[in-house]
């Protein structure tokens, strides 16, 4: 898992991926891909320079909503959050990120609703020790899902979430498809293992979309 970040002039945005692949050694290169709507996207083409910033597996539910499942239209992604400017002017993500990849755009490939970008990379650091968090952890330990500008994406629905298997009732969220799952609890909002659904505080919400309860449905029995 992985936020790539660009800027346009004096303005940054990211976004979360999970589809960044390297392409040669000799120079190193990288391939990321973005939906062809996302503000990224148009910075990204604007100034030719991008910034994959690699997450820690402990990285918390809620940076990933904001840089997932929020638009850079609507808010800064980077207020509250530490980063830094690199070589191109683009910002570096410091938060839960063990390392980073810095890259000049070479070139793009059309990809339908996406475009791939290639990119030089001209700076790379290890930021921190620990290990990253690859799509499956992010799957099935910590309950996230693709929003639905993301190449992985699976319109949620109730026959793709029974193929769910535990001893225990899942619930979904029908607006982003989060399964909430009693057995490993929501740890990111304070809620402990083998919290039962119906047990949730009050004041829980979906840690990806921010939906109530209201919002799940029963997904086994």
């Amino acid at each position: 898992m992985y936020i790539v970040t660009s800027r346009s002039g004096d303005k940054s945005n990211g976004q979360i991926a999970n589809a960044v692949m390297q392409t040669t050694s000799e120079p190193a290169t990288v391939a990321v891909c973005i939906n062809k709507q996302n503000l990224t996207h148009e910075f990204i083409i604007s100034s030719e320079v991008f910034v994959v910033s690699l997450l820690h597996i402990e990285a918390p539910m809620s940076l990933i909503s904001k840089f997932g499942y929020k638009s850079g239209r609507d808010i800064d992604k980077f207020e509250g959050i530490t980063y830094r400017k690199g070589i191109t002017g683009a910002p570096i993500v410091m938060d839960n990120a063990i390392a980073y990849l810095e890259c000049q755009l070479i070139d793009q490939f059309d990809a339908g609703t996406h475009t791939i970008f290639v990119g030089k990379v001209l700076d790379a650091d290890i930021l921190a020790d620990g290990e990253p968090m690859t799509y499956a952890f992010y799957h099935l330990v910590k309950g996230g899902v693709s929003p639905k500008n993301a190449p992985t994406y699976i319109k949620p629905n109730e026959s793709t979430a029974k193929s769910v298997k535990s001893q225990d009732p899942k619930y979904q969220c029908m607006i982003c498809g989060y399964i909430y799952d009693p057995a490993r609890g929501d740890r990111d909002s304070g809620v402990e293992p083998n919290t039962p659904f119906d047990r949730l505080p009050h004041s829980w919400v979906c840690p990806i979309c921010g939906a109530d309860r209201s919002a799940f449905k029963q997904i086994e029995s």
